[in-house]
């Protein structure tokens, strides 16, 4: 058992009201298995989770989904986070956001609004998510100003988007936007199905690169923009939530608490749940927590290597998906022994923009959360 003299308390908390959601990415990080997810934690629940975590020491507060705004009791949520000092934050498509609760929002004290689009054209927009929504984000945007929140906006990068970085970032100073976070799409839940059509070349990722720095270079201050670069053309992992167990707390909407927004793919781990046990327990006590901190977990080339407290082995679920071992070496790092599992995603990736000019294909599977879709391992 871990004691605060041991480890940290969770700084940032994240909560997954609900997996409901009008749209249906085709990268969305949610779990493949909704349908079989639980009932949604109620009211209470949630507000009894927001009072232990501030008392364990959390102050950074994430209300996302699916979609928050389906949830009627948000403005309750957000005003007992305020209320417990917390600094609040709605990640959100938008949907549903109309002036009437944005207003209500604000009086609840509600910090920052982080708006998603999938593209600058309504054409691809819609695609993406398989609704027509481009207008509302719009309208949306403009609501974001004019009440005052910082312009945040957030784009996830793929194939089928990456060359439109010009027309993203213009669309963004069009509207105002003081923030923008280019998220190249990390590949788990939905977008680990898509992969193979959601995987850029290594040259549609350096031009875009390229336009990102010059757009920089020329708005200066003015407008914030964030490049995140795909972990599959890196050749070091990515400290993974700074290590799982680290500071970061994720609940899903039925309860169940994570190390990380995916952890709950991992095989061999049983993740407690908030509707059983406190959130102090869950943090020092539980095995699903404990089992990734520190080195103990490690294998070898991990547990000989100098980089190991830097970045902690990589990302857990990424290992495990390549892999099929949660315990490995995550394959983006050059030194893993299954690289090149990760260097055949990107030749594979280089062979369709070539051959097929990166195009949409029928193979694309939407975000449905009516359906299971069993974890496919690659390495398996």
């Amino acid at each position: 058992m871990r004691t605060e003299h041991s480890v940290g308390p969770p700084l940032w908390l994240l909560l997954e009201l609900t997996y409901r959601c009008p749209l249906h990415c085709v990268f969305c990080y949610n779990p493949t298995d909704l349908a079989a997810n639980g009932a949604e934690l109620p009211t209470g629940e949630w507000l009894r989770v927001l009072r232990e975590a501030r008392a364990l020491g959390a102050v950074q507060l994430g209300l996302s989904g699916g979609e928050p705004l389906v949830r009627t009791d948000l403005e309750t949520i957000v005003a007992e986070a305020h209320g417990l000092g917390f600094y609040v934050n709605l990640i959100t498509s938008g949907v549903g956001l109309t002036e009437e609760r944005i207003a209500a929002l604000k009086n609840a004290g509600l910090d920052h609004i982080q708006l998603s689009f999938q593209d600058s054209s309504r054409e691809l927009n819609d695609f993406l998510s398989s609704t027509r929504t481009f207008e509302l984000k719009a309208r949306v945007a403009a609501l974001i100003r004019k009440y005052d929140y910082p312009m945040v906006l957030n784009v996830v990068l793929h194939r089928l988007n990456i060359d439109h970085v010009g027309e993203i970032l213009a669309m963004a100073e069009r509207m105002g936007a003081q923030y923008v976070e280019l998220a190249n799409t990390q590949y788990y839940g939905w977008a680990w199905l898509n992969r193979a059509h959601l995987l850029p070349s290594r040259a549609q990722l350096e031009r875009a690169e390229e336009v990102t720095r010059r757009v920089r270079e020329r708005v200066g201050a003015a407008m914030r923009i964030y490049f995140v670069v795909p972990d599959y053309f890196e050749t070091r992992p990515k400290a993974c939530m700074n290590g799982l167990g680290s500071v970061f707390l994720a609940v899903t909407p039925d309860g169940s608490a994570l190390p990380c927004h995916a952890a709950r793919m991992l095989p061999g781990l049983t993740f407690p749940n908030v509707r059983e046990q406190d959130l102090r327990a869950i943090w020092y006590e539980s095995a699903a927590f404990n089992h990734f901190r520190g080195d103990e977990w490690m294998k070898e080339p991990c547990r000989s290597c100098p980089e190991k407290q830097r970045d902690f082995g990589g990302c857990r679920c990424q290992a495990y998906l390549l892999t099929g071992d949660p315990a490995a070496a995550d394959p983006v790092c050059e030194l893993s022994p299954h690289h090149a599992l990760v260097t055949a995603a990107v030749e594979q990736a280089e062979r369709a923009v070539a051959g097929a000019g990166g195009g949409r294909g029928a193979a694309l599977t939407f975000r449905d959360h009516r359906i299971s879709i069993p974890v496919v391992v690659e390495g398996r």
